[in-house]
């Protein structure tokens, strides 16, 4: 049987400055593709480069000039039909597919993609919290550099809930999945939950954050996710308690509008490794040599990405994976360190979900002064969320009508008790809710113009459309801006007078 020609493309992640990123994976790819007895030869790798370091470099600038490099250097490889796989790490994640989107999905009559398999390595598809610590703090942690300061430009894209993340990430959530096939590309997942303590950063807990691989969490990777639209009720006039009262407006609902799941995309969590570094980076830590035990599941599961040819190898191949996953991450749900003199520590790396989630009003402009208020049980009471569930927030610097949540998914939906290896309980039955529920306080309230608050009943609905493990979900919210009459009138006549005093009075616009 004929071999199977692959060109590889490796794509690296942020600010790095040498392709020693890449550690020995392109070898050991090209050892264990023979040695395993795989259909599979790899003609050529290619060791991409770009610069991610300068300020006014932007993950747009450097998708373009990826769509260069692949018509300036690859043309020759690929003008008989072949197609290149590409493998990248980080960021390298987004650029790619922010390419493939721009170029091929984006474009009516692009043709098909030169690019047949993309397999990312702890992307950040939906950013980092790291980012928002700014490029100097996040220059000086260890787990992601040597004494480089990223580019302001890339951190802006990922920051989570920054606007390139979400149009990007909206618009494969509201695809119908033709993209991914024979035809299209396989796209896959490979990233890690553990944390490097050596590189763990003191001043920085986001370097050994449960639910991450101590830069990118599992949630902010899986490109598995959901898009969730809420919209506030029409403006009503309350009802008067008593003839003579004032007319005062309320639109107290909110409602599910939309709600849309993304194509079905490989996810598997890869034991016992983080973001990066010699010893458990996911990608730096492979070595050349095939006796090398600790990369095997990585360069297994690299192998099987590989292989796929069609849509049901494709799918057969994410159940696989996540069966894979869960029992890792099952395994390494308890961690305990022990401390000589000391009482040992305990680490529980339950599942986490992430919930980004965006205010804007009917006219499209973005609402940035709000209270966000989440509730559970069957009273929609914040009181009723379970203990522990919450895990961190984060509101984007650029965007700020727009909020991160992240959560502890077993404390939030339950969870059984935890035993060590002897059957000794660690942590007990964690409880959980299963209603989600939302209320909105936004701001101004009063005036000329002003919104309304609103509510989302906690209901199961909501709950699981927005709370899915190892996933993220964007939540659109649309709130219902109130006009009034009296912002602008014309008076008949040309009597002259002031209108510096005038109310709003009740009258309001209704569209």
């Amino acid at each position: 049987m004929a071999q199977k020609k692959i060109v590889l493309v490796f794509v690296h992640g942020w600010s790095v400055t040498h392709t020693k990123t890449y550690g020995s994976l392109p070898e050991r790819l090209q050892a264990e593709a023979k040695g395993a007895g795989i259909d599979l030869q790899v003609e050529e790798v290619f060791l991409g480069r770009y610069i991610s370091f300068h300020d006014e470099v932007r993950i747009a600038d450097i998708a373009r000039a990826f769509a260069g490099a692949v018509e300036d250097q690859l043309a020759g490889l690929l003008a008989d039909g072949t197609r290149f796989a590409c493998i990248t790490h980080s960021t390298g994640g987004p650029v790619v597919r922010e390419w493939w989107h721009r170029y091929y999905l984006n474009r009516p009559g692009s043709g098909v993609c030169p690019m047949s398999h993309l397999i990312m390595l702890a992307p950040a598809n939906f950013g980092s919290a790291l980012a928002q610590l700014g490029k100097q703090r996040v220059g000086r942690i260890k787990a992601i550099l040597s004494g480089v300061e990223p580019g302001q430009g890339v951190l802006d894209w990922l920051e989570l809930g920054s606007a390139e993340s979400w149009e990007l990430n909206s618009a494969w959530i509201a695809s119908d999945g033709k993209q991914v096939g024979a035809k299209g590309v396989f796209p896959f997942v490979l990233t890690g939950q553990s944390i490097d303590r050596k590189l763990y950063d003191n001043l920085n807990t986001y370097t050994g954050e449960e639910g991450s691989d101590g830069v990118v969490r599992v949630a902010a990777a899986n490109l598995s996710s959901r898009y969730v639209r809420l919209e506030q009720q029409k403006p009503e006039q309350k009802p008067r308690n008593k003839p003579g009262d004032s007319i005062e407006w309320i639109a107290p609902a909110l409602e599910i509008s939309d709600f849309r799941q993304s194509p079905t995309a490989a996810l598997r969590v890869v034991a016992g490794k983080s973001h990066s570094g010699a010893d458990m980076g996911i990608m730096r830590s492979v070595r050349k040599g095939t006796r090398d035990k600790a990369s095997r599941e990585t360069v297994g599961a690299i192998l099987a990405c590989l292989q796929v040819e069609n849509r049901t190898q494709y799918r057969q191949l994410a159940r696989r994976f996540d069966a894979e996953s869960a029992a890792v991450q099952d395994a390494e749900l308890f961690e305990r360190e022990d401390r000589f003199l000391l009482p040992d520590s305990y680490f529980f790396h339950d599942r986490h979900s992430m919930v980004i989630f965006r205010l804007h009003d009917q006219e499209g402009y973005p609402v940035t002064d709000f209270d966000l208020i989440l509730t559970a049980g069957p009273q929609s009471d914040p009181n009723h969320l379970p203990r522990g569930f919450f895990a961190d927030k984060q509101r984007n610097r650029l965007n700020r009508s727009v909020i991160t949540y992240y959560f502890n998914h077993a404390a939030m939906v339950g969870a059984g008790p935890v035993v060590d290896a002897a059957g000794k309980e660690v942590r007990p039955a964690l409880p959980g809710t299963n209603m989600l529920g939302i209320k909105i306080a936004p701001r101004p309230g009063e005036g000329f113009a002003h919104y309304l608050p609103c509510e989302l009943s906690a209901s199961t609905e909501m709950m699981e459309a927005a709370i899915q493990p190892n996933s993220t979900t964007l939540v659109d919210i649309c709130l219902q801006r109130v006009v009034y009459k009296n912002v602008m009138r014309l008076d008949r006549g040309a009597a002259r007078r002031g209108f510096k005093t005038i109310s709003p009075d009740d009258e309001i616009i209704e569209d």
